[in-house]
């Protein structure tokens, strides 16, 4: 009898531990490349990653800081990432293949998850520098942003329709997000330049530790570059957000956006989604700026590459496609 039940023992054992293992193979891992930890990418990579590992079936999620969104759009085509956020822009121009992608060429396999905040280009400054419009940038020391982030690519764009290069700034510095507020506050640079949604802790540090000034992106050569590049759109940061600014601040802005590939299957796709639109509320509260976010816009505006499969059939079942 005794070895009967010690037989049955094992055998259950061995059978409980190929279930374990059965179900431990059929879990997923997915990851978000995000942007710098004072920035809202990484708030929201975190939070996509919080409501996945609390709702999503057999998915798990990280969303570690990276470079930003061309670091994310080239995460995405190596491999290194499931899911990327990044400027609407860029992934245009990643589809597209044009800078700055060009070398890699289009990335036909883009897919489009859904939007996230408004992003406005943002420049803040010493006030004691006197930049008072982006033309006072030239023979400043102005942060143009880390090689693979937004910021500089946005940045680089205005310069080239201005017809400036690297050599129109004293100091061209390349420093991350989480380094510029310091930087300002220690008088090392003159101005800081971010492409991201507000308010933003960066920003906020900045202005609270120096008197500062956010710089409007406007002019002729600006409405030149909205008409011939239709990713971007004219965009105003709120008065009341950092301290000495009280009036809106006009720019250019796009929005934020989580894209994946193709090769990315469906059910995981689709997981990711639902665990996010079904605690939709409590994602908003998680940011300031993801507040204003509604599902009727983020299934559609600023989404430059087409929607993937398992995104869709969700968007499908719960009727707003």
């Amino acid at each position: 009898m005794k070895a009967k039940s010690l037989a049955w023992i094992l055998s259950a054992t061995l059978a409980g531990a190929v279930m374990g293992g059965a179900a431990q193979a059929q879990e997923r891992f997915v990851t978000i490349g995000t942007g710098g930890q004072t920035g809202v990418y990484y708030v929201a990579g975190q939070s996509i990653c919080r409501f996945v590992n609390r709702n999503a079936e057999n998915l798990k999620c990280n969303a570690p800081a990276s470079g930003g969104g061309v670091a994310n759009v080239n995460g995405l085509r190596s491999g290194e990432f499931t899911f990327g956020i990044m400027q609407s822009d860029h992934q245009y121009k990643a589809k597209e293949g044009v800078e700055p992608f060009a070398a890699a060429g289009a990335m036909d396999n883009l897919r489009a998850v859904f939007s996230l905040q408004s992003e406005v280009f943002t420049i803040l400054a010493r006030r004691d520098a006197n930049i008072r419009s982006f033309d006072d940038l030239r023979g400043k020391r102005v942060n143009i942003g880390n090689p693979g982030s937004g910021q500089r690519d946005t940045l680089e764009e205005i310069m080239r329709v201005k017809g400036w290069d690297r050599s129109a700034f004293a100091l061209a510095a390349e420093l991350r997000p989480a380094e510029q507020a310091s930087a300002l506050s220690d008088n090392n640079i003159d101005a800081m330049t971010y492409f991201v949604g507000h308010p933003n802790g960066a920003l906020q540090e900045a202005s609270t530790t120096v008197d500062a000034v956010l710089v409007p992106v406007t002019g002729p050569d600006i409405d030149k570059l909205l008409e011939d590049k239709t990713y971007y759109t004219q965009a105003e940061i709120p008065g009341g957000l950092y301290r000495g600014n009280d009036q809106p601040t006009p720019s250019i802005g796009g929005k934020a956006v989580l894209s994946t590939t193709e090769a990315v299957d469906a059910e995981t796709v689709y997981q990711l989604v639902k665990a996010v639109f079904e605690n939709i509320d409590r994602f908003k509260r998680l940011h300031p700026a993801f507040a204003e976010l509604e599902p009727e816009d983020m299934i559609q505006v600023g989404l430059t590459a087409p929607l993937h499969e398992g995104a869709e059939r969700y968007y499908k079942e719960r009727g707003w496609l």
